[in-house]
């Protein structure tokens, strides 16, 4: 009796120990949910790139005002591949990048991150001079959103006149052909963003002879 008392104490001594560690160590799960990453602080009107992992079906970007419900939001985008871009809000303020997915007809919002936007500002490089009808070099570099425009006006003209013109995003720098008219023109940074459409960034002026 005494001989399986010890026996049994001693299986015990050497379970115990196990058993513990077995009801500490935590339980590991598989991690599915979706994740997102971007950058937190952005110049305003500057195209956005989201990393996505996991991403669910039907799932959407988008940017709203951080009180703003779940239906409401200033830009939606959906993604096509796992690091998307999105254009930013052109006015400078507090945001927020949301992951969406709609549930019974309705956004549902399964992450959130904040971001916020910067002033924008634009720098344009042309000759003071050139003659009528000739190629203008031109290099334009701003917030270089996918909409933003450098265009050759008369001084006067509304912000949203059309023109010769040329989009950033695509490249920095262009040829733009001068008008037949003599005189004094315009060379515009034209920032075209949600809250922010037909925002002149920079100018400079441009003879005509």
């Amino acid at each position: 009796m005494n001989v399986k008392r010890r026996f049994l104490i001693g299986l015990a001594a050497l379970l115990l120990p196990a058993l513990a560690a077995a009801q500490t160590k935590p339980a590991q799960r598989r991690n599915d949910a979706p994740a997102l990453s971007a950058a937190r602080t952005i110049v305003a009107g500057a195209p956005l790139s989201v990393f996505l992992t996991r991403m669910p079906q039907g799932a959407r970007l988008a940017i709203a005002r951080p009180d703003d419900p779940a239906d409401k939001a200033i830009v939606v985008v959906e993604p096509r591949t796992t690091v998307p871009t999105l254009p930013t809000p052109g006015a400078v303020g507090i945001y927020e990048l949301r992951l969406t997915v709609e549930k019974a007809g309705a956004p549902t919002i399964l992450l959130r991150q904040p971001l916020a936007t910067t002033e924008p500002s634009a720098t344009l490089a042309a000759p003071e001079r050139v003659g009528r009808g000739q190629g203008v070099p031109v290099r334009g570099i701003g917030p270089n959103g996918e909409q933003d425009r450098v265009m050759l006006v008369k001084p006067d003209a509304p912000a949203d006149t059309d023109g010769p013109r040329f989009f950033p995003a695509e490249n920095v720098e262009a040829t733009l052909e001068a008008p037949d008219q003599p005189g004094v023109y315009e060379l515009r940074y034209i920032l075209h963003a949600p809250l922010a459409e037909h925002r002149i960034l920079a100018r400079r002026l441009v003879r005509v002879e």
